[in-house]
């Protein structure tokens, strides 16, 4: 059966739901084997510093601020050690105090029509970012719950900081590429890529609440040919003018429908890792990169997107790589879906955090 095929299977009937919502039966969290060697990039005795980053500036949506929350709630920390790792469990990050001194700091400054609450998502993605290198630093894997996409913003500054040669998979069913110019929504999580393109932006002090990512010496840019996007399906017009002007490597639905998942994840790695098999890779995984059959609860949901067996090979591929060095979910949003729809959502996105961190079938 042709895989166009399997998908439109996948996608409309409910005996391929992969379990979620059908009594799903509780999964021991068993690590691989071989876990050990998987994650390379990470200093020994191997610790997670889970981050929990609830922003919800990015986006319209009250809700993705609860997502941190809601996945610790399933037990994340229990099956983190059940895998191995040693858990720094800090404390979510205080995005209401902190987002709401940057708008009282600024009274003068309006929001402006292109970039959404920029005071406030620039504030709380600087302290995300601030310590998201700090962890880098002392060799622990950084793994940032979100909240929107924007926190990307701070996870790319942070990470790009401790390690510039840093190759990054995003995960997603759109680009986020975005830059206040061009954006046809101005919320910034979907400006999380565009940001950090000097191509496209090479002064981000312009918008208010950025001055921050351009201080110091260090100022964080992703060069295009260190990104690999998976699972796109629903691109701007100027986002698609972008990734073909940058060269960006782009695999999108029809990639996946036409190569298989196995080809695609294979051709993304070799790209990220062939001219420096040691560099360390960042997975963004952005949970309505999954077919909303088995995520409805996220506030861009598009049809057509991963099936739940693919969702999770895309995570166990790149941990396979052994290169995997920090990852985060985002976009859950429980609030918008029913019961069912916001359990199922929720309860992927913790298998999917498990899968990073390297639960195996084997």
């Amino acid at each position: 059966m042709a895989q166009s095929a399997k998908r439109a299977d996948s996608s409309t009937s409910e005996s391929n739901r992969g379990g979620m919502g059908l009594g799903i039966v509780h999964q021991q969290r068993i690590p691989a084997d071989d876990s050990e060697n998987l994650f390379r990039r990470v200093a020994s005795p191997k610790t997670v510093s889970v981050i929990g980053a609830p922003m919800t500036y990015g986006q319209p949506f009250v809700g993705t601020d609860s997502g941190p929350t809601l996945l610790r709630e399933q037990g994340l920390v229990q099956d983190l050690t059940n895998l191995g790792w040693r858990v720094e469990d800090i404390p979510d990050l205080d995005f209401s105090t902190i987002c709401a001194q940057a708008r009282n700091a600024n009274p003068s400054i309006h929001s402006n029509p292109n970039a959404k609450h920029s005071l406030e998502v620039g504030a709380g993605t600087k302290v995300l970012a601030d310590l998201v290198e700090s962890k880098l630093k002392l060799g622990r894997f950084p793994l940032i719950l979100g909240g929107d996409h924007s926190i990307g913003i701070g996870s790319l500054a942070g990470i790009l900081r401790a390690k510039p040669e840093t190759g990054v998979i995003w995960v997603d069913a759109h680009a986020d590429l975005n830059i206040p110019s061009v954006s046809e929504s101005g919320n910034m999580h979907g400006m999380s890529l565009g940001l950090m393109m000097k191509e496209l932006m090479p002064d981000r002090s312009v918008i208010p609440g950025f001055e921050w990512m351009e201080e110091g010496t260090s100022s964080p840019f992703l060069p295009p040919d260190s990104l690999v996007y998976v699972g796109l399906r629903d691109v701007d017009k100027a986002e698609r003018h972008f990734i073909r002007q940058l060269g960006i490597k782009t695999f999108t639905m029809y990639e996946i429908d036409h190569l298989g998942i196995g080809r695609v994840m294979d051709l993304a790695l070799e790209h990220l890792l062939k001219k420096n098999p040691d560099r360390p890779l960042h997975l963004s995984y952005d949970i309505d990169a999954v077919d909303p059959l088995h995520a409805p609860a996220t506030g861009t949901a598009v049809r057509g997107g991963l099936t739940w067996r693919e969702a999770h090979f895309v995570a166990e591929c790149v941990v396979k790589s052994g290169a995997l060095a920090s990852a985060e979910i985002v976009e859950v949003n429980a609030t918008l879906s029913d019961g069912q729809g916001a359990s199922e959502t929720v309860e992927l996105g913790h298998q999917l955090v498990n899968a990073l961190l390297g639960e195996a079938i084997l």
